[in-house]
């Protein structure tokens, strides 16, 4: 990879910006002052230093988000701010959201450049489970058990896949796993059986738990073994 290119990857500055730094003697790799931004590196094996800081290359990355409601699951907006415009780290072009939460929704939020983890999270065919937590206008019954578990006619040309509803220690409340990811789902399925959703939150899909530590807004990167769980799905 060309030099100038590698320090763009990693967020430094613009191509231009960056030729500015190598030619003011800005940067090293493997502790020599370069000053010719088309020089190729390897950028697993070459050491690169910015400011005396060493920079390392990741192909991919990785964070766990806790979506706040009021927020676009999307990259980017004209008229409201999204999930990207909350992380403050140095590598964002590339950066999207695994699917999408609404925008009254809140919980985990998977964010990366990896398309082709994302895409095999999202596939049908996969099955990846995603579980919510969710708060209702009235009170559930021991039968919406099954008949989440039958499937439920939501206005579509089938019903949706069978669903795991476990009713909370409050009856207007309930922790509800599903295996799809269609438009309004969750809200769906409870209007199906008369009931409105006051609060939803997801708190984990597929193999990865959402940190309880992590208030609304806040983020952090994937630990090695979050990662390796999910790349098995890959």
């Amino acid at each position: 990879m060309r030099l100038d290119k590698y320090l763009t990857t990693l967020g430094i500055g613009s191509r231009t910006q960056v030729k500015e730094l190598i030619r003011h003697g800005k940067v090293k790799v493997n502790n020599i002052i370069i000053k010719k931004p088309e020089l190729h590196i390897d950028e697993n094996a070459d050491k690169v230093t910015y400011n005396d800081i060493n920079l390392e290359y990741n192909k991919f990355y990785y964070y766990m988000l806790n979506k706040p409601v009021g927020v676009l699951s999307a990259v980017s907006d004209n008229n409201c701010r999204t999930v990207i415009d909350l992380l403050d780290v140095r590598q964002k072009k590339g950066l999207f959201p695994v699917g999408r939460l609404d925008k009254d929704t809140e919980g985990l939020l998977l964010i990366t450049n990896d398309g082709e983890l994302s895409h095999n999270l999202l596939s049908p065919g996969k099955h990846v489970n995603k579980t919510y937590y969710v708060e209702l206008n009235g009170d559930l019954i021991e039968s919406d058990i099954e008949t989440f578990a039958s499937g439920i006619d939501i206005g579509e040309k089938n019903l949706t896949k069978p669903a795991v509803l476990k009713i909370g220690a409050n009856a207007n409340t309930a922790f509800i796993t599903i295996t799809e990811g269609k438009y309004h789902q969750v809200k769906r399925m409870f209007k199906a059986i008369g009931l409105n959703v006051a609060y939803l939150k997801r708190i984990s899909m597929g193999p990865l738990i959402l940190d309880e530590k992590l208030k609304p807004g806040e983020y952090r990167e994937l630990t090695n073994n979050e990662v390796e769980l999910l790349t098995k799905h890959k």
